[in-house]
C-alpha cells in the first residue's frame, strides 16, 4: 500500500511539472501531452501511428545501407508488399536479416536478383538458386547463423542486450572463426567471420553472441487499430514480433484495420507500431 502511494504521488508531480514546463517554456497545445508522456514510466516518448494506402510510400525513407528486419518463416508471415516496394524505391546496399532469403521468384529472392541486398544474415537459405550463385562468386556476403541463435540476438536486440552466451554452435567454425562471409572471384575467402568469445558456466562451454538490431523492421501482421496496436495470425507470429522490438522504426504489413476503440484486450502481441500502409485489396501496413 506504501508503495502503491508512493507511485500515485510521484504521477501527480510528474504531469504537475510538465503542465508548469510546457506552459513556460513550450507554450504547447494541451492535446499534445498525451502524445509526448506515452506511458506514466516510460523511458522513451510514444510516437503516433501513421497509416499509408501505398506501401511505397511506407518504405520511401529506407536509405542505402540501411539495415533491415525482415520477418517471416519460410514464405509464412513474409511481407511481400513491403518488399515488392523496396524494388521500386531502388535503395541499394541493404543488410537483411531474415530466417530465410525467399525464394527465386517471390520474398527477399526479388531483391537478390536486382542485387539490392549486400549482405544477409539468415539461418537457411537452400532454396534459391540465385542466392546460392551470388554467394558463390563472391557477390553476396552471408552470415549464417543457427536459427535458434539468430531469433535470440534479435530478442536481445529488443530488450537492450548487447550479447549473450549459448552453448550452440561451440566447437565449430562458429566458435572458432573463419567460416566464410564472402568468397573472393577465385574462390578464396575473403571475409571470414569472428572468432567467438568462450566461458564456461557449470562446467558446459558457453559462446558469446553479439545482438541483433536494426534500422527498420518489415513485418507482417493480420489486424491493426488505429492506435497502432498490432495482432499477429497464429504461427505468422514467428519472427515477426521481436523484429518489431528490434528496430529504431518498424513497418508493417496488415491484413484489417480496426476502429481505435475496437477491443484488443489480452490479445496485443505488439503496442503502438509508428507507421500504417493500407491496401485497396484489404492489405494493410502499419509503420
Amino acid at each position: 500500500m506504501a508503495t502503491l502511494k508512493a507511485f500515485c504521488r510521484a504521477e501527480s508531480l510528474l504531469f504537475k511539472n510538465l503542465a508548469v514546463h510546457r506552459r513556460a517554456s513550450l507554450n504547447f497545445a494541451s492535446h499534445q501531452l498525451s502524445k509526448t508522456c506515452g506511458c506514466y514510466f516510460s523511458t522513451s516518448s510514444l510516437r503516433g501511428s501513421q497509416f499509408y494506402s501505398n506501401p511505397t510510400e511506407a518504405v520511401k525513407d529506407i536509405p542505402n545501407g540501411a539495415t533491415i528486419l525482415v520477418g517471416g518463416f519460410g514464405l509464412c508471415g513474409i511481407p511481400e508488399n513491403l518488399i515488392n516496394s523496396l524494388l521500386k524505391t531502388g535503395v541499394k546496399g541493404l543488410t537483411a536479416v531474415s530466417n530465410n532469403a525467399g525464394v527465386d521468384n517471390f520474398g527477399l529472392g526479388l531483391l537478390l536478383q536486382t542485387k539490392q541486398i549486400k549482405r544477409m544474415i539468415s539461418s537457411y537459405v537452400g532454396e534459391n538458386a540465385e542466392f546460392e550463385r551470388q554467394y558463390l562468386s563472391g557477390e553476396l556476403e552471408v552470415e549464417l547463423t543457427p536459427q535458434g541463435t539468430l531469433a535470440e540476438r534479435i530478442r536481445a536486440g529488443g530488450a537492450g542486450v548487447p550479447a549473450f552466451f549459448t552453448p550452440t554452435g561451440y566447437g565449430t567454425l562458429i566458435q572458432e572463426g573463419g567460416s566464410p562471409i564472402k568468397y573472393n572471384k577465385d574462390g578464396s575467402i575473403a571475409i571470414a567471420s569472428e572468432e567467438r568469445e568462450v566461458r564456461e558456466f557449470n562446467g558446459r562451454h558457453y559462446i558469446m553472441e553479439k545482438a541483433i538490431t536494426g534500422d527498420f523492421a518489415l513485418i507482417k501482421a493480420w489486424k491493426a487499430d488505429k492506435a497502432g496496436n498490432i495482432i499477429f495470425r497464429k504461427t505468422a507470429r514467428n519472427f515477426n514480433q521481436p523484429m518489431c522490438k528490434a528496430a529504431k522504426t518498424t513497418i508493417v504489413e496488415v491484413c484489417i484495420n480496426v476502429p481505435k476503440s475496437y477491443s484488443f484486450t489480452g490479445r496485443k502481441h505488439f503496442y503502438a507500431c509508428f507507421c500504417i500502409y493500407k491496401k485497396k485489396e484489404n492489405r494493410n501496413i502499419v509503420k
